[in-house]
């Protein structure tokens, strides 16, 4: 792991904060306004992309190319940037564009600074709300309508008790959906649409479990951060690392993190 001094981890989230900016600036400039552009970028499929997700990324390199030269860079839109600094910008300019063009706030921005090991430090931005949760180098922290306040997940319960969320009602393959609905029939609330905002409520002590796959590590190593820097835990399905996408389980605390950790291997092996 990157060993960084507090004048670096200070410039790091400095900058992160900047990303944010231009980025929910580029997001908001087009949000639900009519004749918006939307391409398609699975032939078999829907994965949509707009003009605003390109233009948000570009932006935030933008920056990156004036505070961070030496540092790599990963993000959705456009090819990879090899750093010298050992550290890697790794970004989503809208996490969520299904949500997005529909006009729903769920969307956000995701930004997470890693090294070799996995993300440093992560923030998810909600431009449209106007919501901002920061975890890592010390920081678990949200900032919104209702002012700055700590982010801690939330204590042990009974899996029969936890509310569940996930973005897609099928999750992924027949399999992993089977093994996600084992999960979810013993819990109390299940709610399906949330994109990364599922993630930010489960750092925000709002519920217990996200549970998702298919993922690629910019939809990924920001939320790990910021559920981890509040106390909560995110592993693959298997109980090992979820920082270069896949499969993920995010939990509020070690207990319903084994409870459905244990259902999800019964299911997959």
């Amino acid at each position: 792991m990157a060993n960084l001094n507090k004048a670096t981890q200070d410039h790091l989230v400095a900058v992160s904060n900047k990303l944010a900016v231009v980025s929910r600036t580029k997001a908001l400039a087009s949000f639900r306004m009519s004749g918006l552009f939307t391409e398609n970028k699975d032939a078999d499929g829907f994965d949509p992309v707009t003009k605003a997700d390109r233009d948000a990324e570009a932006a935030m390199r933008d920056v990156l190319a004036v505070e961070r030269p030496d540092d790599g860079i990963i993000g959705e839109e456009f090819p990879p940037v090899e750093g010298s600094s050992g550290l890697t910008w790794v970004l989503d300019p809208i996490d969520g564009t299904r949500s997005y063009i529909c006009g729903a706030p769920t969307w956000g921005v995701l930004i997470a600074v890693s090294d070799e090991t996995g993300p440093l430090m992560g923030m998810i931005d909600q431009p449209y709300i106007g919501e901002r949760f920061v975890g890592g180098f010390g920081r678990a922290e949200y900032d919104g309508p209702f002012g700055v306040r700590p982010l801690k997940t939330r204590p042990a319960r009974p899996l029969s008790e936890a509310t569940i969320l996930t973005t897609f009602p099928e999750v992924g393959t027949d399999e992993e959906g089977r093994a996600f609905h084992s999960v979810s029939r013993r819990g109390q609330l299940t709610r399906y649409g949330m994109d990364c905002y599922g993630y930010a409520l489960l750092a925000l002590g709002q519920v217990d479990l996200v549970i998702e796959a298919g993922l690629n590590a910019y939809d990924i190593q920001a939320p790990i951060a910021v559920i981890q820097a509040a106390g909560g835990i995110v592993t693959d399905w298997a109980g090992g690392p979820a920082h270069n996408g896949g499969r993920a389980l995010a939990a509020a605390n070690p207990q319903i993190h084994a409870e459905a950790l244990d259902i999800l291997r019964g299911v997959t092996g």
